[in-house]
């Protein structure tokens, strides 16, 4: 099993916090992470379960009696009217580490989380693999501020996972570190349950196929602007419905929107968020994209790299225990840089390139976007498929991506 980042900061929030809820996608190594860290200090019991959902629901106190703490309750997001329960026993007894729960869907269960553990639970997010957890660095990941401050240009990891097998397999646990999981039906497994499950139980939606078109034009649309206008007419239903499909997908942890850095801007720069795809695993099966060949003469392949890069800085703040402080920054004029990071009023920029060969102009957006920001800017970089790192120009260095992500 690989290490995960997230372990260190369940190992913190379980001194102080009467409950730990750890949510995130379904199949991202939630029940196995906990059950790794307190299966010898926690009994553990699913709801997945169909009878034992039924009785949780039936007779909650007997349920909480049988399965008295400490106890790992999993997807309790299925019953959450036992967090009302759960509530009293820990206002009767606020010992630490007693109640840890898994979820997947995210905007059930965090309703009810608001609703009853509001002030008693530690909420921590667990996504896919990150690049460092799959080359077995999850316990000695940097947090973002130590990475930063550490990026050298005599950083060096030793990762042995293709770019090509890290886009096309995605860094979901089962396909990414078990090279004898057949990666297509595993994605196609993946989504029959991600729309039978959890779409299902969070919206209404009438027709499936019409949302499964729906899914892939979000992947075939990663890395860029959002506009939900041109979806709405492609698929042939309403900008509102395109709001609430894309809510669903939010919460589900299968996109994430990116949005634009605007403090001291002014008004022209863009305003509408950029979609990521959390596994690019994912999306490039969704794009019809299933060799090494097909991925590096597609069109996506830049738009897929970068989603890589930028959903890996993404998992390294949420596995940390931090919630992501990140932007993207573009202008009218079309001058766009790819992440901006913001730690304590300064800000980092980081553009995304695929190219193997770089050269002084690819340095031009970060160049120009620090003389837009001014002083606020610290750090400029470009991470790229180049073999080594190296000084680009005065104030901007470029990174090999694996020197970066896997540290």
């Amino acid at each position: 099993m690989k290490e995960r980042t997230l372990g260190l900061a369940l190992k913190t929030a379980v001194k102080t916090f009467p409950a730990i809820v750890v949510t995130g996608p379904r199949q991202s190594g939630k029940t196995t992470l906990l059950k790794s860290v307190f299966g010898k200090t926690h009994k553990f019991v699913s709801l997945e379960n169909p009878d034992v959902r039924s009785r949780a629901r039936q007779d909650p106190l007997l349920f909480l009696t049988q399965y008295a703490p400490p106890v790992i309750i999993d997807e309790i997001q299925y019953v959450p009217e036992l967090l009302s329960y759960i509530k009293t026993k820990i206002d009767e007894d606020r010992k630490p580490g007693q109640w840890l729960f898994t979820g997947s869907q995210n905007f059930v269960l965090m309703a009810g989380v608001s609703q009853s553990l509001a002030g008693r639970a530690a909420i921590l997010s667990l996504l896919p693999l990150s690049y460092a957890e799959l080359i077995n660095r999850g316990g000695t990941t940097r947090d973002v501020d130590s990475l930063i401050a550490g990026l050298d240009l005599g950083l060096k990891t030793a990762g042995k996972v293709s770019l090509s097998d890290l886009i096309l397999r995605g860094q979901y646990p089962e396909p990414a570190a078990n090279t004898a999981v057949n990666r297509e039906l595993w994605c196609s497994s993946y989504i029959s349950t991600y729309l039978e499950r959890d779409v299902r139980n969070l919206a209404h939606i009438g027709d499936f196929q019409q949302f499964e078109i729906f899914l892939k034009i979000c992947a075939s649309l990663t890395g860029q602007i959002l506009n939900m206008s041109n979806i709405s007419r492609e698929i042939g239903v309403s900008v509102p419905t395109i709001k609430r499909w894309l809510s669903v997908l939010e919460t589900g942890y299968q996109v994430y929107l990116l949005y634009p850095y605007y403090k001291n801007v002014g008004k022209r720069f863009v305003k509408s968020p950029k979609l990521y795809f959390t596994d690019p695993g994912l999306a490039s099966y969704f794009l019809g994209i299933n060799s090494r060949e097909a991925l590096l003469s597609s069109p996506s392949f830049g738009n897929l790299f970068e989603t890589m890069v930028v959903m890996d800085f993404m998992k390294r703040f949420y596995h940390c225990g931090q919630k992501p402080s990140m932007y993207y920054f573009r202008t009218q004029d079309g001058l766009e840089v790819d992440l901006v990071i913001e730690r304590r009023n300064d800000l980092h920029l980081f553009e995304v390139k695929s190219a193997m060969t770089i050269t002084p102009k690819h340095a031009f957006s970060l160049v120009k976007a620090a003389g837009d920001l001014k002083s606020t800017v610290k750090s400029a970089t470009l991470i790229s498929a180049s073999e080594d790192n190296f000084p680009i120009r005065e104030g901007v260095r470029n990174f090999n991506w694996q020197n970066i992500l896997g540290v």
